[in-house]
């Protein structure tokens, strides 16, 4: 991901806002960063009679951006926005660099589009908190497409630091994707779910 397309994808959900006030100065939400330390993965399962030929994949994305808007007297009107530039995304698991380089062209022309579907993103409908985190829903745009997803998210909310924790799973073909099948014949093949797996470091964004 370039610099430039970096810059763009912060610009587009506003990163530098500012937390607004409440009647008595103190601050009525809390705008956290997404760090580049934060991790989010995709992982792949195997599929078909001679699904153990192929091979389980990590799909790490390399480049995203993002914030969480958290009201911290009011936890429920908080809200998640994340971007993913589609052609960051990187194949981790096996070490053939053969092979990752196959599967990484055959995931971002044959199955993302990327030139078509440049953006993966997610943006919150809904935050109920929970004995330990959060309860999110939110539309994924994938591919074109969007889907309403929802997730359990374990969370610790700092003065200056959020971190947080969760997954969840969908359907490629919900997304209009057909999986990926390779091989011989056709016979190594990656299943229809694949599950999306997070670890979110946020850093609060310091007012003006």
């Amino acid at each position: 991901m370039t610099f430039v397309r970096c810059a763009l994808l912060a610009g587009a959900i506003s990163l530098g806002s500012a937390p607004a006030l409440a009647q008595n100065g103190e601050p009525d939400s809390v705008v956290y960063v997404l760090s580049p330390s934060s991790r989010f993965e995709v992982k792949t399962g195997k599929a078909g009679l001679l699904g153990f030929a192929g091979h389980t994949h990590v799909v790490r994305a390399l480049g995203f951006a993002g914030r969480v808007v958290y009201y911290p007297n009011a936890s429920s009107e908080s809200r998640v926005e994340i971007v993913v530039p589609a052609d960051s995304l990187a194949v981790l698991t096996s070490s053939d660099t053969a092979e990752i380089r196959k599967v990484t062209h055959a995931m971002r022309t044959d199955v993302l589009h990327v030139d078509q579907y440049p953006v993966i993103g997610f943006v919150s409908t809904s935050v109920v908190p929970t004995v330990d985190g959060f309860h999110v829903q939110g539309r994924l745009s994938l591919a074109g497409q969007t889907r309403e997803v929802s997730c359990d998210i374990r969370a610790v909310v700092g003065t200056d630091t959020l971190r947080a924790t969760g997954g969840f799973s969908v359907k490629q073909t919900d997304y209009g994707i057909r999986p990926y099948r390779g091989g011989p014949a056709g016979t190594v093949r990656v299943a229809d779910r694949v599950t999306f797996s997070f670890e979110a470091v946020g850093i609060r964004s310091p007012a003006p």
